[in-house]
């Protein structure tokens, strides 16, 4: 396992892993850092109840290689939120994140995530307490609105208005979030994407760290968006497609060279921290589910996908799973080369 890259988190933000439920766990974060060692990654969203009473080891434990990363805690609570922060910087994480976006309906009677762009001083309020309660920088993910809010005047009241308790750090979900109506996965897709609003808030606010989120495919429109704004962070696209990674240190960050040189590496480094975690009593396919479209559009890429889906959900499954998917991918990508 190599070492992470001595880079912080404010450097970091040029290029992050979005937070994504159920998809960013530890072992999703260890994958994607032998693909890029300086990007920022983000913990799957926690609630702050969750943080200070749950399991702290289950909920909160990372490995070493993953740093800068980032918790991102939901609440609404100023001193609940406080106490979590503290728990997070404890625990070793470089920056706290508050979740002002996910527009799911247990987020929403939780009264976290998108509904709080509703209640800027709020969020004011829970940004202050934990500014005060870590050192540790303290940043918002949101979107630029909810439902019949007001794109501009709202959106800006509700980034003054948490930018004045000191928060010098937005990562904006290009979209609004429609609370009614809209299941979380249609509110990924259906409302409109606003990048120029994006734009705008970050020349009127040259003094703000602005990320921009959404709808972002490639490296290619992420450094178009860089042109424009300080950062940018990729959802979906660095996880089904995650080689999209394997060049992020060369061209977005200017590095020598990349982590990897070509995907099999990268499933090669992985070996060593999944026999660890076996042998604490993990489960193979609880890691491999996170790499499976490694080889995505490439020879012996969906028996790839096959045997990682089928033959490491055996009981006692180990890492000889890997070795035998890579051998399959090399012979599918030798017949090709001899086809041609």
């Amino acid at each position: 396992m190599n070492d992470h890259a001595n880079i912080s988190a404010k450097q970091a933000r040029r290029l992050s892993i979005a937070p994504m439920m159920d998809w960013t766990d530890r072992h999703c974060r260890v994958f994607h850092r032998q693909l890029t060692r300086r990007a920022l990654l983000y913990t799957e969203m926690l609630t702050t109840g969750a943080v200070i009473h749950g399991d702290r080891e289950h909920l909160l434990g990372f490995d070493p290689c993953e740093h800068p990363v980032a918790l991102q805690l939901g609440g609404s609570d100023p001193a609940e939120l406080a106490e979590a922060a503290r728990i997070g910087e404890a625990t070793g994480y470089d920056e706290i994140n508050l979740n002002c976006g996910c527009p799911s309906d247990r987020v929403q009677s939780g009264r976290f995530g998108a509904c709080r762009m509703a209640e800027p001083d709020t969020v004011a309020r829970g940004v202050e307490a934990m500014r005060q309660a870590v050192s540790l920088p303290v940043t918002v993910k949101c979107r630029i609105g909810i439902d019949d809010q007001d794109a501009e005047a709202d959106f800006t009241r509700f980034i003054e208005t948490v930018a004045s308790a000191g928060c010098d750090t937005f990562i904006v979900h290009a979209r609004k979030a429609w609370l009614e109506g809209l299941s979380p996965k249609q509110n990924r897709d259906v409302p409109p994407l606003d990048y120029g609003r994006v734009y705008r808030l970050k020349k009127a606010r040259p003094d703000l760290h602005i990320s921009i989120n959404g709808g972002i495919a490639s490296l290619d429109e992420a450094l178009d968006h860089l042109a424009h704004v300080d950062g940018v962070m990729l959802g979906r696209a660095a996880y089904q497609h995650p080689w999209l990674l394997g060049d992020v240190d060369r061209q977005v960050f200017g590095a020598p060279e990349n982590p990897v040189a070509d995907r099999t590496q990268a499933a090669e480094q992985m070996i060593g921290y999944i026999e660890t975690r076996l042998a604490q009593g993990d489960y193979l396919t609880r890691i491999t589910r996170h790499m499976m479209g490694l080889f995505h559009a490439q020879p012996g890429g969906r028996l790839w996908r096959r045997i990682l889906s089928e033959d490491a959900r055996r009981e006692g499954a180990g890492v000889d799973i890997i070795h035998h998917a890579l051998g399959v991918v090399a012979d599918a990508t030798a017949a090709r080369q001899a086809a041609e």
